[in-house]
C-alpha cells in the first residue's frame, strides 16, 4: 500500500494533494508520458474542461494498457497554458481520483507543439503485485 506523506513540520498543501508518496518495495511502476486534451479522432476541443477530461481518458487508456487505473498514481504532473485554468484542472482531476492522495505539481507554460492545446498531464503510478 502507497504511504501518502503529510508532514507536520511544513505548509499544508494548497489544494487536495500530499507532499509525497512513499512506495513500497516490489511495485511496479509506470511512468505515462504527457497526455493531451486530443481525442483519436484528432479533435482538439477548444475549452479547458473539455482537454481536461480527455486529457484524464487518455491517461485512464495508459494505465488500463499496464493492468493499472487512476487509483495506483502516486504522481500528477501538469502544465497549462493559463493561470486561471488551474480551478478546472484541479476539479476535474479530483472528481477522477475521488480524493486519493497523489503528490501533484502544476505548471504554468507558454504553449505545447500546437497552439490549440491548453493542458498536458502525466503520472507516475505504482502497483504493488
Amino acid at each position: 500500500m502507497n504511504t501518502p506523506l503529510r508532514p507536520t513540520t511544513i505548509r499544508p498543501p494548497f489544494s487536495t494533494y500530499v507532499h509525497g508518496v512513499a512506495v513500497p518495495a516490489g511495485s511496479r511502476f509506470v511512468f505515462a508520458s504527457g497526455q493531451l486534451g486530443v481525442g483519436p479522432d484528432d479533435v482538439i476541443p477548444e475549452d479547458i474542461e473539455s482537454q481536461t477530461i480527455l486529457c484524464l481518458e487518455n491517461v485512464q487508456a495508459v494505465l488500463a494498457e499496464a493492468g493499472m487505473t487512476l487509483n495506483d498514481v502516486v504522481r500528477f504532473n501538469a502544465f497549462v497554458t493559463d493561470r486561471s485554468y488551474f480551478p478546472i484542472y484541479g476539479k476535474i482531476r479530483d472528481r477522477y481520483l475521488n480524493g486519493g492522495p497523489v503528490a501533484s505539481t502544476l505548471v504554468i507554460v507558454s504553449g505545447f507543439s500546437k497552439p490549440e492545446f491548453k493542458i498536458e498531464v502525466e503520472v507516475t503510478a505504482a502497483k504493488l503485485d
